[in-house]
């Protein structure tokens, strides 16, 4: 079952409440020492409200009504008495900061756990995962819903305690007068029905709403994440009419849960006092006939003004149970997620260029779509099972020399982006083997070859943050670590002139930079680690040919000339930079060679390579054969 199926489906009663009872279960085992904490001070609370009813009553009849009746009473009387409501009342407010301190230690512990869980889980589930998922909703499974699946943490001890209560009263009532006792042993059984009640007609409503939390907040971060697109083709009102729709629909969902509450609160309010009113006119008649004393009528009483709080908690957490549930749902769905990179635990050994060899390699995406950042459909779509698969890389047989560049170069979905993945290990190939040293990448020990691979997308990411930590990426590279890398990229110029020089926070993606300069300081964060294999993905796109011819240039005079570097090329002057060319056409390698060795010999390559110079070409023959002015009026 899917995340979104599991998360939407209706919350049946005794499913919910047992589902329920396993996620709080799955807390305690964790947090035993808390949980045994904050009930000690739930029960330490219930025993003290319950005392300090007996002590009220007593108080009442040996203090208070003599000094009304007969108007006297003794000082050590009053300081008794007062004693006693001091005592009782520090027992329960220790037993009360007991259980709120512990009961929240417990919950924000829960919850952290469970984010560092998820953020786990989401750094070590591949790509392919990720781009199945929006963010707004992966944003939603590690906020909201963590929060949503341990919220009944809070009201948990005190609903136990509320138990341990209930049964101390019912004792303390049967002692006192059975008769009076019966009024409770009604009141509370109604009170547990309509917490049980309000319960069933919730949940479903409560499970939506928790869903629709999730919808907000994938339409807001898509709404905000492409602000550039919406802005500048003027989408702003169906943005936010899309955004209004969304919010709307959990603003419904959640006023009919407020309906519900708004419902049933006034009767879960009104049950006790009701009882307080009976309590009061039973003990009056029994008060007459002698069967009990003012002091027994008081203390019954003043238990029902003191356990409508507490019976109400049940009710607090019997509502939260629901959410709970969803959010759990939702969460598990995400750590139990299949398809995390597996490792062996072989090491990479030297400190030389990587030699790879591709052979046999396929590869295609679930679903239909294309995941090829280059743009572009599939190849084509076949089924596996009941899963859409479409197919990008076929048969692709590859071999990279340490110390040589080597240019991709193909048209538009051909498959060189997802190539690149596949050389960095971000995904694995249905067929095939990527080797890197003549071992399988599947082999290596985990971080062996992220250590060892720099791959720059032509998608950069900037992070909010200084250009050093930009760079470093929290890294060990000394400052003038880091300038080398910069002056590699040619990015020296610019960051030297910016206000603060490295220490210049960037803005979130970095916006306050050129694209250019955005990717120029991307492939400065990849060479400062001095890989061994660099693969840029058209990472040189939005930087001028002169300056791009200097950056290729600069890497085979650099340290790093004998590493093993990969560039996805769609200009000429880079093409003509590389060692070596290997033209990928629909997923499959055509040819390999020089680049005038493929200029020669394959007619697709030549058309790719030089489309630019033919159009030109083709418009400066037009712009020949037109007339001009003096012709024309001739």
């Amino acid at each position: 079952m899917s995340q979104e199926a599991a998360a939407a489906r209706p919350g049946v009663d005794s499913r919910v409440f047992t589902e329920g009872m396993r996620v709080l279960w799955t807390a305690i085992r964790t947090e035993p020492w808390v949980f045994t904490a904050a009930l000690v001070g739930a029960v330490l609370y219930a025993a003290a409200s319950v005392a300090s009813a007996s002590i009220l009553g007593g108080i009442s009849e040996q203090v208070v009504l003599p000094a009304i009746e007969e108007g006297r009473t003794t000082v050590a009387a009053v300081a008794a008495a007062a004693a006693l409501v001091f005592g009782v009342g520090l027992l329960r407010a220790l037993g009360l900061g007991a259980r709120r301190l512990y009961a929240g230690l417990m919950q924000f512990r829960m919850q952290a756990r469970y984010r560092r869980a998820v953020a786990r889980k989401y750094l070590r589930l591949p790509l392919s995962w990720h781009q199945r998922h929006p963010a707004g909703q992966l944003l939603s499974n590690a906020n909201a819903d963590v929060e949503a699946a341990w919220q009944p943490l809070a009201p948990l001890p005190m609903a136990v305690g509320s138990i341990a209560m209930l049964l101390i009263a019912a004792v303390a009532m049967l002692v006192t007068d059975p008769v009076l006792a019966l009024v409770g042993f009604v009141v509370f059984p109604t009170l547990a029905v309509a917490n049980i009640v309000f319960q069933r007609r919730v949940s479903p409503v409560a499970t939506r709403a928790q869903a629709l939390r999730s919808q907000v907040s994938e339409v807001a971060h898509e709404s905000f994440d492409g602000a550039l697109v919406v802005k500048a083709l003027g989408r702003e009102d169906t943005e936010t009419e899309r955004f209004s729709r969304a919010a709307d629909r959990l603003r419904d969902a959640q006023i009919r849960v407020g309906r519900m509450r708004a419902a049933f609160d006034p009767l879960l309010e009104a049950l006790p006092n009701f009882g307080v009113l009976v309590v009061l006119l039973v003990g009056l008649l029994r008060l007459d006939r002698g069967a009990v004393t003012s002091g027994d009528v008081v203390q019954i009483a003043y238990l029902f003004t003191l356990l409508s709080l507490p019976v109400r908690s049940l009710g607090w957490l019997l509502g939260d149970l629901p959410r709970s549930v969803v959010g759990w749902r939702r969460v598990s769905a995400v750590l139990g997620a299949e398809g995390g990179t597996e490792h062996g635990d072989t090491a990479l050994s030297g400190d030389s260029g990587l030699a790879v060899s591709v052979r046999g390699l396929s590869f295609s995406y679930a679903d239909g779509r294309d995941r090829d950042t280059s743009g572009g459909r599939g190849l084509d779509s076949h089924h596996h099972g009941e899963e859409a698969r479409t197919t990008v890389l076929r048969d692709v047989n590859l071999e990279l020399t340490p110390g040589r560049v080597t240019a991709l170069v193909g048209p538009t979905g051909s498959g060189k982006s997802t190539l690149t993945t596949l050389l960095a290990r971000l995904v694995d190939p249905d067929r095939g083997t990527v080797l890197i040293n003549g071992v399988d990448a599947r082999d290596y020990a985990r971080g062996e070859l992220s250590r060892a691979i720099a791959l720059v997308p032509q998608s950069t990411f900037i992070f909010d943050d200084s250009v050093r930590d930009n760079v470093t990426l929290g890294g060990d590279a000394d400052d003038a670590e880091v300038w080398q890398a910069l002056r590699l990229a040619r990015a020296d110029s610019f960051v030297a002139a910016l206000p603060q020089g490295l220490d210049t926070r960037l803005g979130e993606r970095g916006t306050s930079l050129s694209g250019g300069q955005r990717q120029r300081l991307a492939l400065a964060r990849a060479l400062v680690r001095r890989p061994r294999l660099l693969i840029l993905d058209d990472a040189t796109s939005a930087v001028d040919p002169q300056v791009e011819a200097q950056i290729l240039g600069g890497l085979r005079e650099a340290d790093l000339a004998g590493a093993t570097v990969v560039v996805v090329a769609s200009r000429r002057a880079t093409i003509e930079l590389a060692d070596e060319v290997v033209y990928l056409e629909q997923g499959t390698v055509h040819d390999r060679g020089t680049h005038d060795e493929l200029l020669a010999r394959s007619p697709g390559y030549h058309r790719l390579v030089t489309a630019y110079e033919q159009a030109a070409e083709q418009r400066r023959a037009e712009a020949a054969a037109r007339p001009t002015d003096q012709e024309a009026v001739r």
